[in-house]
């Protein structure tokens, strides 16, 4: 090997030597976090479970009533005086008869069907893991004010992988409906009425 070739690979061995040692070493990182509370998993589930979370409730609720009420009543009375005798011989014979009925009829047919999507907010966590949920909507459109309340305990096994409940799976649901406006108050019975069913 000449003079020339080994000066060559010494200055290519020390040019290595200084290089080398800077290059950053490269490592394998994992698409997993080992800290279960930094992970983000793709596939977590969306359904509401704690204090303060959200969920769609789905309202379709048809309520009817019939009641058909009857009440009769007849009295009837007869009274027969005889003439008088000896020293009442002067009073005549007399009679009187009284006639009393009263008969009544009445019926009432209610039909109401509700049918809304609005959302609650879970407010408590039972022990077995059933929801608290309570939720208002209020609808205000020329003049009419139209207010949706909504309560109940919903499992969790009755809630969609979409976060929605029916409102037919909700237990001890309080479903209430209110209404204001022009329309509202036509539908509502007059004063002069409201007195003849409270005298009569």
């Amino acid at each position: 090997m000449s003079n020339l070739t080994k000066v060559f690979l010494c200055m290519v061995l020390g040019f290595l030597y200084l290089v080398v040692p800077g290059i950053p070493s490269a490592s394998a990182m994992s698409l997993w976090s080992d800290a279960g509370g930094a992970t983000i998993n793709m596939y977590s589930d969306r359904k509401a479970h704690a204090v303060g979370d959200t969920i769609t409730v789905i309202i379709n609720e048809t309520s009817t009533a019939n009641r058909v009420g009857k009440a009769a009543n007849t009295k009837t009375s007869k009274t027969d005086m005889s003439a008088g005798t000896g020293i009442f011989h002067g009073i005549a014979s007399a009679s009187s008869a009284n006639t009393d009925s009263f008969s009544a009829n009445g019926s009432i047919n209610n039909t109401n069907t509700v049918t809304a999507r609005m959302t609650a907010q879970v407010i408590e966590v039972k022990e077995n893991g059933s929801l608290m949920i309570s939720g208002t909507q209020s609808i205000k459109q020329n003049g009419e004010e139209q207010k949706i309340t909504v309560s109940g305990i919903v499992r969790a096994e009755d809630i969609t992988t979409d976060n929605t409940v029916l409102s037919s799976s909700i237990g001890d649901a309080k479903i209430k409906v209110d209404g204001s406006g022009p329309i509202a108050n036509k539908q509502r019975q007059g004063i002069l009425g409201q007195l003849f069913n409270f005298l009569f």
